[in-house]
């Protein structure tokens, strides 16, 4: 009887502590609590994106795709996931709680009614 415990405290011993619950929220699921604009600091469009989330007091996070190649292809992930045509892009791109919003609008006004409404 003694040899089979431990037998049996030797063979659960590699599981011991591996049931813990991982109380982390994953990155993913994380950044869908916030508001992300893929954008340009140059483009006017992104700035008038970015100020009228400020002037809402709306936070989000700006990610300049010209330099942050990581923001660049988590932005095109995003686009061909939603099935977004790559064609004739605008930015600022935004993920609003994970819902894609483009710039491709021919009016820019009807853009931020969206954003805002």
């Amino acid at each position: 009887m003694k040899n089979f415990i431990y037998i049996v405290f030797f063979v659960l011993l590699p599981f011991i502590g591996k049931t813990q619950t991982n109380h982390e929220t994953p990155p993913n699921l994380e950044k869908q609590k916030t508001i992300i604009i893929y954008g340009s600091p140059d483009c006017h469009f992104c700035v008038a994106t970015k100020k009228l989330f400020l002037e809402h007091n709306i936070p989000f996070v700006f990610y300049d795709i010209d330099t942050n190649k990581e923001a660049l292809n988590e932005m095109l992930d995003k686009l061909k996931k939603n099935k977004i045509s790559l064609n004739n892009l605008g930015i600022p791109v935004v993920d609003k709680y994970g819902e894609i919003f483009t710039n491709n609008e021919a009016d820019f006004e009807a853009f931020l009614k969206k954003l805002i409404p």
